[in-house]
Order: C-alpha cells, then sequence, then structure tokens
C-alpha cells in the first residue's frame, strides 16, 4: 500500500529542529526524518519512544553469565575435574574465584553480540539491504523530513513553506 506524503528539505539543523516542533504543534503526522549526521534532540522533539535496547543488553549478560556458570561448572566440576597447583575442583564454590574472569567475560561477550544483533533486526538493516535515503543529499549536507499527506496535500505544502524549508516534494512511498 502506498501513500503520499510531502518531503520538505532543510539545509541547516537549527531550521529543521524548529520545524519539526513547528510540524508537531500543528498535530501532522512526521514519517521520517534524513539527517546527515545525529542532531541532537531530534528524537525527542520528533515525540519517539526513548530505547530499550539497555534493557536488552542486561538480559544478554544474564544469559551470558548462567551460560559461563553452566560452562565452567560443566568443564571443571563434573566432566573433567583437575588438580591445578595444589587446589583439586570438587565444588563449584570452592573454585568460583578463579571462574570469575570468565563468568565477567562470557557476560560482556553475549550482552555486546546479542545487543548489536538485535539493533540490526529491529532497525532492519542487514547485508544487501537497499537504502531507504529518498535523496542523496541527505547524506552530505541536506535535512529531509516527511510529512504524511491526508488530503490536505495544499494546505500542507504552504504550511511547510513558512518553516524555512529550501525544497518541497510530493512522493508516494511504499
Amino acid at each position: 500500500m502506498s501513500s503520499k506524503v510531502i518531503q520538505a528539505m532543510y539545509n541547516d539543523d537549527d531550521i529543521l529542529m524548529d520545524a519539526v516542533k513547528e510540524v508537531r504543534a500543528a498535530n501532522h503526522h512526521i514519517e521520517e526524518v534524513y539527517t546527515p549526521f545525529p542532531v541532537h534532540g531530534l528524537d525527542k522533539a520528533m515525540g519517539l519512544k526513548g530505547t530499550r535496547i539497555a534493557i536488552t543488553a542486561f538480559m544478554y549478560g544474564c544469559v551470558g553469565f548462567i551460560f559461563a556458570v553452566w560452562m565452567m561448572n560443566y568443564m571443571m566440576i563434573e566432566q573433567w575435574p583437575q588438580d591445578i597447583g595444589g587446589k583439586p575442583s570438587f565444588t563449584f564454590l570452592q573454585n568460583m574465584p578463579a571462574f570469575i574472569p570468565i563468568m565477567f567475560e562470557l557476560s560482556v561477550f553475549f550482552a555486546a553480540h546479542l545487543m548489536v544483533i538485535t539493533f540490526y533486526m529491529r532497525s532492519r538493516l542487514w547485508p544487501f539491504k537497499e537504502a531507504e535515503n529518498p535523496d542523496p543529499r541527505t547524506t552530505d549536507d541536506m535535512f529531509v523530513m516527511e510529512v504524511t499527506v491526508d488530503g490536505n496535500e495544499k494546505e500542507l505544502v504552504s504550511f511547510l513553506e513558512n518553516t524555512g524549508t529550501v525544497e518541497i516534494k510530493v512522493t508516494e512511498k511504499h
């Protein structure tokens, strides 16, 4: 299903921020904003929810920690107990101080790698994916704000012209 959007281009990030605030105040829906670099505060101006990637990192770290405990118990206590330096491996608790670096490293390893995989899956970024960038100039020096049209195209175009835009295009988005 395709929908019609208006792409308003700006050449300054401060003008873009003011325009985003004006558009939101006028209760128009901003579909997306494309910028050549991260603009501080743009996510809050757009009304986007905060990220939950930190929560997933904590959960993945716990998975890594549990995996490390299970692995060290299985390898060093149950499967192949060894007498290293006169300290036999009879129980997990007696040997746990020696396992702490491994548990820490596996917690960080799981958290980092699974968090990156989660980020790419949520962002729908994978190898060989075509770019969704509407205009190549947004990778250089231009900012594009896409606003959804709800049968009010002329009114919306005149409204956006007053927000400091340098160019406006009306396109179909698939």
